[in-house]
């Protein structure tokens, strides 16, 4: 089955200061703000929507396609994706950008300065295809370029292709018309309850009306898990999927991107339902908040399944 990532690569480099913010900022000077904040360390992880979301799955023991941009800087990067079997053949790169990067500084309050240069992630992406039978083929259209994000929606339903569309962060970028054409055709529409909300403002839309454009919602909802609903035997169901407890609580960044990864690997499952895949997502969420870092996290088949059947009393694949 050939699984299609499109999203972001990105670099998160975080930075850890050893004060807080509020004691170098005048409030009475804001309007001549110049501070510098010497930092303790700076990790650089590898992340990015597709990046994410393909780690996870090589993890599952599949073989995504990632479809995105990258800068002239991808070197470490591309070599990290390959020690995991990911093929960078469809990362398209931009000799003059640096590679999408997240700059994350956080005080001993927990308090973040974010700066983000979206860098080679302005290009659009490119990939034929053409060349994909649909009937073997699935799709993700995660947060990355947004003519991406647009056009390969559109490819997708012209071809027969399944798709999930995930918005994530790009949605303030959307207009509710926008929106409405991405979602409409989906297999699946997948976002946090956060984000499913701003979906309904800006489009106007309820949830069954979505759940009557693509086949079935998903709403994930941090530590109270998430909600799947669709239309069975006529009428509108909802299940939900409790989160999976995790050893520890490290970091919940890329618990997403780890979700979307074991919903998709329990799709291809020969007879799976969407509950089952739904669940997957959840025990693959688990060991990713373990950690910091977005991929720095692993797992075996036999640990997959032993959390599986802890939460769940069945086996997962």
């Amino acid at each position: 089955m050939n699984i299609i990532v499109s999203g972001s690569i990105a670099y998160d480099r975080i930075m850890d200061f050893p004060g807080k913010f509020s004691e170098h900022i005048l409030p009475d000077k804001l309007h001549i703000l110049n501070v510098c904040f010497m930092i303790n360390q700076l990790k650089e992880n590898f992340g990015g929507t597709a990046g994410n979301i393909a780690y996870a799955l090589s993890l599952l023991g599949e073989k995504p396609t990632i479809v995105a941009t990258a800068g002239n800087d991808f070197n470490s990067y591309s070599n990290w994706l390959k020690s995991h079997a990911i093929s960078s053949d469809f990362i398209k790169i931009i000799p003059c950008e640096f590679t999408a990067g997240a700059y994350i500084t956080t005080d001993l309050a927990d308090n973040q300065i974010t700066a983000f240069n979206p860098g080679a992630m302005k290009h659009s992406s490119s990939y034929d295809f053409n060349s994909l039978d649909p009937k073997q083929a699935i799709a993700i259209v995660a947060p990355g370029n947004l003519d991406d994000m647009s056009n390969f929606s559109k490819i997708y339903k012209e071809r027969g292709i399944p798709y999930i569309f995930d918005p994530g962060q790009s949605l303030p970028a959307w207009s509710g018309s926008q929106l409405t054409q991405m979602i409409t055709g989906a297999q699946i529409f997948i976002s946090n309850d956060y984000e499913l909300g701003l979906t309904l403002e800006k489009t106007g839309l309820s949830e069954s009306d979505i759940t009557a454009m693509a086949e079935i919602l998903i709403t994930t909802k941090a530590e109270k898990g998430s909600t799947v609903t669709f239309k069975q035997d006529g009428s509108l169901q909802s299940v939900d999927i409790p989160a999976v407890a995790a050893s520890k609580i490290s970091d919940p960044t890329g618990a997403g991107d780890a979700f979307r990864a074991g919903l998709i690997k329990g799709l291809l499952l020969p007879g799976a339902s969407i509950v089952h895949a739904a669940k997957m997502g959840a025990v693959s969420a688990s060991f990713c908040v373990e950690v910091h870092g977005t991929q720095n996290y692993s797992f075996t088949r036999q640990s997959f399944n032993e959390r599986f059947k802890g939460e769940f009393s069945d086996t997962a694949y």
